[in-house]
């Protein structure tokens, strides 16, 4: 199955040099790269959040498979979905699927199915990839997207990730996330400090109590939690917050805004 793109042209550049050239303009060649297990980055427009993306993943050393885990915005297919097949169609090539790797992380979950239904309007993981591909133009991934769910659930794919990386291969894991919406910016970032605050502490579980107890409208808060559970069975040991900035700061609204960190797993 070939996933076609479902936001260029609108969240990043639809044609491939154009596209190659505004994340040219969003990372740094210069940074000193950095083994990690895992990492928390944005999932908006590029005028808006590509900055945050673009420093977070200047920072890490890529791995030939990257597992991307995003949330389900749309509704649509399974709770818990991962494709293990297919390729998807990007402006800078296609991306292909880990097939092994997938199938594997499938096996060992009880909660993931396999459906390619919840992918093909979420635009989560396909933000993503044009990052992946400048970096590492044969990049391959594994697409899992998850709906709301409470904290065993989470603990439980991301135990299988870990497992499944263990026993077949090294993958950093990525958490496709923005954090608070469109509240005012000072308020956002209050809200939003907090949450980060759990995710350096590496604490997956305080991080959903958080969350809900503040009603703090992050997106992604289970794709994180996922990660994180995932990275700590893998022997994380800290986490670093590389950059954070609001909707406001890129584009000048701050009366009501979304905030975008990016968050190294180490």
């Amino acid at each position: 199955m070939l996933r076609e793109p479902q936001v260029a042209g609108q969240f990043y550049p639809a044609a491939g040099l154009k596209l190659k050239q505004s994340i040219d303009a969003l990372v740094s060649r210069k940074s000193k790269k950095e083994e990690a297990f895992g990492l928390v980055a944005p999932h908006a427009g590029y005028m808006f959040s590509g900055a945050v993306a673009g420093a977070c993943f200047s920072r890490v050393k890529l791995t030939k498979t990257v597992i991307i885990i995003g949330p389900n915005h749309t509704g649509r297919g399974a709770f818990y979905s991962i494709m293990t097949e297919g390729a998807w169609k990007m402006p800078m090539g296609d991306v292909q699927i880990d097939q092994a790797l997938a199938e594997q992380i499938a096996r060992e979950s009880r909660y993931l199915e396999k459906d390619h239904r919840a992918h093909a309007y979420e635009h989560s993981i396909e933000v993503q990839l044009p990052f992946l591909q400048y970096f590492m133009p044969e990049v391959k991934i594994v697409p899992i997207v998850l709906s709301g769910a409470e904290f065993k659930i989470y603990d439980e794919i991301g135990q299988a990730i870990a497992k499944a990386t263990k026993t077949h291969q090294k993958a950093l894991i990525v958490a496709s996330s923005d954090m608070t919406h469109y509240e005012p910016h000072q308020r956002a970032k209050q809200k939003d400090q907090m949450a980060i605050n759990e995710i350096l502490k590496l604490d997956p579980s305080g991080l959903l109590k958080l969350v809900e107890e503040q009603n703090i409208t992050m997106c992604g808060y289970g794709p994180v939690a996922c990660m994180l559970s995932a990275s700590k069975e893998l022997g994380a040991k800290k986490a670093s917050l590389i950059k954070y900035q609001t909707s406001g700061e890129a584009g000048g609204d701050y009366s009501s805004v979304v905030g975008y960190a990016g968050i190294i797993v180490q």
